[in-house]
């Protein structure tokens, strides 16, 4: 169900100098839901420590459609990354060009299986300097948090948030919404996606990153997830989110995605450098 990105090897690291490692953890369950349809992916960077990408995409399109579509999400953020020249290439640039590459890919694969595959993504990419890109688009999210404090949240691409920033409707009111699952925009479509970065200039230690998508995000508060994120090892949090959202769906559950990234402090005496472990 979830899968821990440990910190541990040889010394020294940009990392390790700066007193920081990272330790996280990814978590995917199918939920009620036929088919599984989230993709969901932590990676390091193969020649600079400290460098990693989490990228996460909810599918949508019958069975096999929303799948393929998240697949080339990811398939596409690997090839990109694998090229990413840290310190050289613009992280923004790099997020820009996973969401439109993918977005096209989905389109071509579209016209060749016959189907209508879409997907959201949510991608944070977390420079050796601990700078920090984002990109969403669609309504999975990336929340920010220190300690257990919510600093920010990406802005969901969805009808209901169209309401919420018109005044028609109290965000609280959002999940019950009949329409809340209905978006503005995404991967696929014949619109061009909606495209918003973020960057945050510098991740302190103790901060978290949560990408999720919806069938997590929609059973629980910011405070809720902001408590759990830092009062548990990724790899349990992720496993204790999980295990909630299963709970409070009672049966109705949809396809369920995280990716954890938080800056711990370093041991003493300790090196670090992140590695992914699937």
């Amino acid at each position: 169900m979830s899968s821990a990105f440990p910190a541990s090897a040889p010394s020294p690291t940009p990392t390790a100098a700066t007193g920081h490692r990272l330790s996280a953890a990814t978590g995917i369950h199918r939920g009620d839901r036929a088919y599984q349809q989230d993709q969901v992916e932590l990676l390091t960077h193969a020649r600079v420590p400290g460098v990693a990408l989490g990228v996460l995409a909810d599918g949508m399109g019958g069975k096999s459609g929303g799948r393929k579509a998240a697949d080339q999400v990811l398939l596409t953020a690997r090839q990109l990354f694998d090229r990413f020249v840290p310190g050289s290439d613009d992280a923004a640039e790099t997020l820009k060009q996973l969401v439109q590459e993918a977005h096209l890919m989905i389109k071509l694969t579209a016209i060749t299986a016959e189907e209508e595959p879409h997907s959201t993504v949510a991608a944070f990419l977390v420079g050796a300097d601990r700078s920090c890109q984002l990109v969403h688009a669609g309504d999975s999210r990336i929340y920010h948090f220190r300690g257990p404090h919510l600093v920010s949240r990406t802005i969901d691409h969805s009808f209901v948030q169209r309401l919420i920033d018109e005044g028609r409707l109290a965000e609280e009111e959002a999940n019950s919404h009949p329409q809340s699952n209905l978006l503005t925009g995404c991967l696929g479509t014949q619109q061009d996606p909606p495209l918003t970065l973020n960057r945050i200039d510098r991740l302190e230690v103790g901060d978290s990153l949560l990408a999720c998508s919806d069938g997590l995000w929609h059973y629980f508060t910011p405070q809720e997830l902001g408590t759990i994120v830092d009062a548990l090892p990724p790899r349990e949090a992720a496993e204790m989110l999980i295990n909630k959202a299963r709970q409070r769906a009672r049966g109705g559950g949809d396809n369920l995605s995280l990716a954890l990234l938080r800056i711990d402090a370093m041991p003493r005496g300790g090196a670090a450098v992140t590695g992914a472990a699937r």
